[in-house]
């Protein structure tokens, strides 16, 4: 089944044309800049898996497909809101003002990759999170503190659509229903939860009637269409900062990648679904309104894929500058006292660190 095909909230075809008559936000100069920032994105992206490739960054989560998603939701928060995100999150957190390099720390595994700075207006943004689901619990948390406060700012949580069969969601919707909290839940629906499809995964036509039960408003947007994602993450987000409460957001998209990098999903998925899915995918469908408008041309995209590529090198050269973290710090920063066993077990990373350095530690 073409999941393209079903009702859902959608201003621009994967054709690049018009199905609705664009919101008054939506005019030339924002149209160009969500398109720039797609492509630094992917740039981005396709840097990190080559990366990946040949030994100087860990495992990756691709984000192929989703930066409408991404970068819509990165330009709709405020930087006073707070983002919870999941990990396939980089464009968003890239929109916030949150650096390449430090994209490439954190999957290069070191976790000050995850530590914004006090100055950087975005510092009560949460770092990714890879379990599963936990993050829409501590999304609760943050939306109850901001209504306490009552400073009239919003929280928003992301996830894929596999967490939305997890206790740890549907709890989180819940909570986030009887307590009336400026939350947005944004579900990337990109149909696949690793190797198991949405076909089986859950028996409800949308995701997002998963927010009935708890009383929450719930949309199904076309997370193809940057135009529908940015107006539907602006209204909820104006919503919940007015204190009108949640709103449960499926993003429908497809992963055009792997699920990271540890990955092979030619073993579960067909190539003419893949191939399918590839006429629906974000970045040519806005590029192919903008050319249609005259607001974009061949000659302007060669030289921003140019200035991006410069971009993403520099990121890079940020990333493979910066001195490692000595592999005792798996201890130092992960607990407030080490017991005898664990001091133990550092003092044999220490030793064997200093073996293969060949004694010198500095």
């Amino acid at each position: 089944m073409n999941v393209q095909a079903l009702p859902m909230h959608r201003f621009i075809d994967h054709h690049g044309n018009l199905v609705d008559q664009l919101p008054a936000w939506a005019d030339q100069p924002t149209l160009k800049g969500f398109y720039c920032d797609m492509v630094l994105t992917r740039i981005y992206d396709n840097k990190a898996i080559a990366l990946q490739r040949t030994g100087k960054l860990g495992t990756y989560p691709s984000h192929l497909g989703s930066e409408a998603i991404g970068i819509a939701i990165g330009r709709a928060l405020k930087a006073e809101d707070v983002f919870i995100p999941y990990y396939r999150d980089m464009p968003a957190m890239w929109a916030r003002g949150i650096g390449m390099e430090k994209n490439l720390q954190y999957w290069g595994g070191d976790e000050r990759g995850s530590d914004f700075s006090p100055d950087d207006s975005h510092c009560r943004d949460l770092p990714f999170c890879v379990p599963i689901a936990t993050q829409c619990t501590h999304a609760v948390g943050v939306a109850a503190a901001l209504k306490i406060q009552g400073n009239h700012q919003a929280a928003l949580v992301t996830c894929g659509d596999g967490a939305t069969s997890k206790g740890d969601f549907l709890e989180s919707l819940n909570c986030a229903g009887a307590w009336n909290i400026p939350l947005v839940f944004v579900i990337n629906n990109n149909q696949w939860a690793i190797s198991v499809p949405r076909s089986i995964q859950c028996g409800a036509e949308f995701l997002s009637d998963k927010a009935k039960g708890a009383g929450l408003e719930g949309l199904t947007v076309d997370g193809n269409d940057i135009v529908a994602m940015y107006d539907a993450a602006i209204t909820s987000l104006d919503k919940a900062r007015k204190g009108k409460g949640a709103t449960l957001i499926e993003a429908i998209s497809y992963r055009l990648s792997d699920h990271t990098t540890a990955d092979d999903a030619s073993r579960y998925r067909s190539e003419d679904e893949l191939q399918q899915a590839w006429e629906f995918e974000p970045v040519i469908r806005l590029k192919k309104f903008l050319i249609s408008q005259n607001w974009w041309s061949e000659a302007d995209d060669k030289q921003w894929l140019e200035h991006c590529r410069e971009l993403v090198e520099k990121a890079v050269e940020k990333y493979r500058s910066l001195t490692p973290q000595p592999p005792e710090s798996a201890f130092d920063f992960l607990y407030e006292s080490l017991d005898s066993d664990l001091h133990k077990q550092r003092d044999l990373i220490i030793n064997k660190a200093m073996r293969m350095q060949g004694g010198d530690r500095g």
